[in-house]
C-alpha cells in the first residue's frame, strides 16, 4: 500500500485520537472506515505509537480509550512535517505551472467574470 496514502490516514486518526474513544467515531470523524480505521489503529499499536486503555467502570467492555505514547507523539510530529513539505512541494509546482501558463497564454485568453 502506499506509504504517503498510509501517512495521511495515520496523521487523520492520530490528531483526532483524543477527542474521540472509539473506532467508530475516529471513522466518522476523518471520513474513512471503520475498518481501515482498524487495520491502522492496530499497526500503530504494533508500534508502540498509540496505547489502548479500557474504560474500567463502563458497562461496555469494547469501548477504548486511545492514547498518543512519547513515540507516538514524534511519529505525528514527523509526519506533520512530511505533509507539509509535500503540500509546499506541490504548491511551488502549481505555481512554476501557472506562471508558464501566463507566459504562453496570458495576452490569449480573455478571463471570464463567473459571479452574477
Amino acid at each position: 500500500m502506499n506509504t504517503q496514502y498510509n501517512q495521511n490516514i495515520e496523521l487523520l486518526i492520530l490528531k483526532n485520537i483524543n477527542k474521540t474513544t472509539s473506532q467508530k467515531s475516529i471513522a466518522q470523524e476523518i471520513g474513512y472506515s471503520a475498518g481501515k480505521v482498524n487495520y491502522i489503529l492496530k499497526a500503530l499499536i504494533e508500534k508502540s505509537m498509540v496505547k489502548v486503555e479500557n474504560f474500567m467502570n463502563n458497562k461496555n467492555k469494547k469501548q477504548y480509550k486511545y492514547l498518543l505514547t512519547e513515540e507516538g507523539i514524534k511519529h505525528k510530529i514527523n509526519i506533520t512535517e512530511q505533509f507539509i513539505k509535500r503540500k509546499k512541494e506541490e504548491y511551488e509546482m502549481l505555481q512554476a505551472d501557472l506562471e508558464k501558463y501566463k507566459e504562453i497564454y496570458g495576452d490569449k485568453i480573455q478571463w471570464k467574470n463567473n459571479t452574477k
